[in-house]
């Protein structure tokens, strides 16, 4: 027996043997047995590509509360969206847990921010124009009270990416000082003056159902991101590689993203979906979405020190022209 394992050891190409070497010394450093895990590989089926991606489940996450065909469609979007955004945020947590940040680093990681951001833009056209009309206004009644609205990781997004106080209603900003709690900028952040009941300006039921789900994960998140979030850890730089372009370019066009061409390409489609010639129609969480969505009515501006008085003026005004006048 040991003239075979001498004979079946010489036998091994030396990658093979280095490679067992390595692994003998990873499993001991955890005290495992490398034989134990060698034996489960010698059973373990092949990996197949539909069992990593998950494709069956995938693909029977879709339940329509409808037989309209193009429910699926925006189903099947926004879930899209909400992966898009996952991917946001997984670069954001990479970027606030590293240690030693490098601007290399950072300007990688908010190439790939902006890259998600701006492939789910230029897509947004299959719910600007991808539906027909007359489906989505009946099914959008069997949806009600949700709402778009209610996308958590977007709202993480936005509190990863600045200093909670930017999130506070732009109205009442000034009120709040350094001392400020979480808990006293959460009760006022802006995006629950869009989530008013029309008729009798109170809280309407969407805004009710997603604060009871999320609101002590959006303070602890407010809590948490305060010394790290991006402009937080964009300031922590040294004066040199504040400077740096790439840095610089990727927090400007990131702010553009997510609080200007996005809520923007929403307004395009309430537009094309809600607005008629006789009546604008509300949407389905009761949100009043021609203040809450423009952007110059919001101003909701991550880091205005990067950005000119006239470009803050202006906030919008570009996306405005070309998508919703055709102004190049």
């Amino acid at each position: 027996m040991h003239d075979f394992t001498i004979r079946i050891a010489m036998e091994l190409k030396p990658e093979i043997e280095e490679r067992l070497k390595k692994l003998e010394e990873k499993y001991q450093a955890m005290g495992q047995d490398l034989v134990s895990y060698l034996d489960g590989l010698l059973y373990a089926d092949y990996l197949t590509y539909w069992d990593y991606i998950k494709i069956d489940t995938l693909l029977s996450l879709q339940s329509p509360k409808t037989n309209l065909p193009d429910e699926q469609v925006f189903i099947i979007y926004h879930q899209i969206t909400e992966l898009y955004f996952k991917l946001v945020l997984l670069e954001m947590e990479q970027i606030a847990n590293k240690e030693n940040l490098k601007i290399d680093f950072f300007a990688e990681r908010l190439l790939r921010m902006n890259r998600y951001f701006e492939n789910l833009t230029q897509s947004f056209d299959i719910m600007v124009d991808g539906m027909e009309k007359d489906q989505f206004l009946k099914y959008r009644m069997t949806l009600l009270p949700a709402s778009g609205f209610q996308s958590a990781q977007y709202r993480f997004i936005e509190i990863g990416s600045t200093d909670f106080i930017r999130l506070v209603d732009k109205d009442i900003r000034d009120n709040f000082n350094g001392q400020s709690t979480i808990e006293e900028m959460y009760d006022n952040i802006y995006w629950k003056k869009g989530s008013i009941e029309l008729s009798t300006g109170k809280k309407t039921l969407t805004l009710e159902q997603f604060e009871q789900k999320y609101a002590e994960q959006f303070k602890q998140m407010g809590d948490d991101y305060q010394n790290k979030n991006l402009w937080a850890l964009y300031k922590n730089l040294s004066e040199e590689d504040q400077k740096n372009e790439a840095i610089i370019d990727g927090l400007r066009k990131f702010d553009t993203n997510v609080n200007v061409n996005w809520p923007l390409i929403h307004y395009k489609s309430a537009v094309r979906y809600l607005q008629q010639k006789s009546e604008v129609i509300a949407a389905t969480g009761g949100t009043n979405w021609q203040e809450y969505l423009p952007p110059r009515f919001q101003k909701r501006v991550f880091y205005p020190e990067l950005w000119t008085n006239k470009e803050m003026e202006e906030w919008g005004k570009g996306f405005v022209e070309k998508e919703l006048l055709g102004i190049n």
